[in-house]
Protein backbone atom coordinates (compact mmCIF):
# COMPACT_ATOMS: atom_id res chain seq x y z
CA UNK A 1 0.00 0.00 0.00
CA UNK A 2 1.43 3.32 -1.06
CA UNK A 3 1.43 6.14 1.47
CA UNK A 4 2.56 9.74 1.20
CA UNK A 5 2.66 11.56 4.52
CA UNK A 6 3.15 15.30 4.17
CA UNK A 7 4.10 17.28 7.26
CA UNK A 8 5.69 20.54 8.35
CA UNK A 9 2.94 23.07 7.85
CA UNK A 10 2.06 25.72 10.37
CA UNK A 11 1.38 29.38 11.06
CA UNK A 12 4.18 31.82 10.27
CA UNK A 13 4.57 35.54 9.74
CA UNK A 14 5.25 36.94 6.31
CA UNK A 15 8.94 36.89 5.45
CA UNK A 16 9.66 33.79 7.47
CA UNK A 17 10.40 30.23 6.34
CA UNK A 18 8.98 26.73 6.60
CA UNK A 19 10.15 23.37 5.36
CA UNK A 20 7.63 20.77 4.31
CA UNK A 21 8.44 17.07 4.18
CA UNK A 22 6.73 14.19 2.45
CA UNK A 23 7.67 10.66 3.45
CA UNK A 24 6.78 7.96 0.96
CA UNK A 25 6.35 4.23 1.48
CA UNK A 26 5.15 1.29 -0.56
CA UNK A 27 6.69 2.41 -3.85
CA UNK A 28 10.08 2.49 -5.54
CA UNK A 29 10.63 6.10 -4.66
CA UNK A 30 13.41 6.91 -7.12
CA UNK A 31 11.17 5.82 -10.01
CA UNK A 32 8.71 8.61 -9.33
CA UNK A 33 8.59 12.28 -10.12
CA UNK A 34 7.58 14.04 -6.93
CA UNK A 35 5.64 17.27 -6.79
CA UNK A 36 4.14 19.80 -4.45
CA UNK A 37 0.80 21.38 -5.23
CA UNK A 38 -1.35 23.71 -3.18
CA UNK A 39 -4.95 24.76 -2.83
CA UNK A 40 -6.04 28.01 -1.25
CA UNK A 41 -9.59 28.51 0.05
CA UNK A 42 -12.01 29.02 -2.83
CA UNK A 43 -9.34 28.40 -5.45
CA UNK A 44 -8.34 25.53 -7.68
CA UNK A 45 -5.40 23.32 -6.80
CA UNK A 46 -2.25 24.65 -8.43
CA UNK A 47 1.20 23.37 -9.23
CA UNK A 48 4.07 24.59 -7.05
CA UNK A 49 7.13 22.53 -8.01
CA UNK A 50 8.24 19.11 -9.14
CA UNK A 51 11.46 17.15 -9.17
CA UNK A 52 12.65 14.22 -11.25
CA UNK A 53 13.38 10.80 -9.81
CA UNK A 54 17.10 11.44 -9.79
CA UNK A 55 16.67 14.89 -8.31
CA UNK A 56 18.64 16.45 -11.15
CA UNK A 57 15.71 18.29 -12.75
CA UNK A 58 13.32 20.68 -11.08
CA UNK A 59 10.51 22.92 -12.28
CA UNK A 60 8.81 25.74 -10.38
CA UNK A 61 5.71 27.84 -10.73
CA UNK A 62 6.48 31.46 -11.51
CA UNK A 63 4.87 32.54 -8.25
CA UNK A 64 7.41 30.65 -6.11
CA UNK A 65 10.57 30.57 -8.23
CA UNK A 66 13.49 32.03 -6.30
CA UNK A 67 11.74 31.62 -2.95
CA UNK A 68 10.94 27.88 -2.78
CA UNK A 69 13.29 24.95 -3.28
CA UNK A 70 12.21 21.37 -3.88
CA UNK A 71 14.64 18.57 -3.09
CA UNK A 72 14.59 14.86 -2.39
CA UNK A 73 16.55 12.25 -0.48
CA UNK A 74 16.04 8.92 -2.19
CA UNK A 75 17.79 7.08 0.63
CA UNK A 76 15.09 8.36 2.98
CA UNK A 77 12.18 8.17 0.50
CA UNK A 78 11.44 11.80 1.29
CA UNK A 79 10.82 14.94 -0.71
CA UNK A 80 11.12 18.42 0.77
CA UNK A 81 9.87 21.90 0.01
CA UNK A 82 11.91 24.69 1.56
CA UNK A 83 9.79 27.83 1.56
CA UNK A 84 11.50 31.15 2.19
CA UNK A 85 10.25 34.73 2.15
CA UNK A 86 6.71 33.52 2.64
CA UNK A 87 3.83 35.78 1.66
CA UNK A 88 0.17 35.79 2.75
CA UNK A 89 -0.68 34.62 -0.79
CA UNK A 90 1.20 31.39 -0.05
CA UNK A 91 -1.50 30.42 2.46
CA UNK A 92 -2.94 27.10 1.31
CA UNK A 93 -3.09 23.40 1.96
CA UNK A 94 0.05 21.91 0.45
CA UNK A 95 -0.04 18.42 -1.03
CA UNK A 96 2.76 16.18 -2.15
CA UNK A 97 2.10 13.88 -5.07
CA UNK A 98 3.89 11.13 -6.96
CA UNK A 99 3.83 10.54 -10.69
CA UNK A 100 5.31 7.79 -12.82
CA UNK A 101 5.61 10.34 -15.65
CA UNK A 102 8.07 13.11 -16.51
CA UNK A 103 6.70 15.71 -16.90
CA UNK A 104 3.99 14.71 -14.43
CA UNK A 105 0.84 15.14 -16.54
CA UNK A 106 -1.07 13.13 -13.96
CA UNK A 107 -0.42 11.90 -10.44
CA UNK A 108 -0.68 8.36 -9.17
CA UNK A 109 -0.58 9.05 -5.45
CA UNK A 110 -1.36 11.95 -3.14
CA UNK A 111 -0.64 12.95 0.41
CA UNK A 112 -3.41 14.22 2.64
CA UNK A 113 -2.06 17.74 2.77
CA UNK A 114 -0.55 20.05 5.34
CA UNK A 115 -1.88 23.53 6.12
CA UNK A 116 0.40 26.53 5.66
CA UNK A 117 -0.89 29.87 6.94
CA UNK A 118 1.11 33.06 6.44
CA UNK A 119 0.03 36.10 8.43
CA UNK A 120 0.78 39.65 7.34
Amino acid sequence: QVQLVDTGGGLVQAGNSLRLSCAASGLTFSNYTMAWLRQAPGKRREFVAHISGTGLSTVYADSVRGRFTISRDNAKNTVYLQMNSLKPDDTAVYYCAASSLWPPFRFDYWGRGTQVTVSS
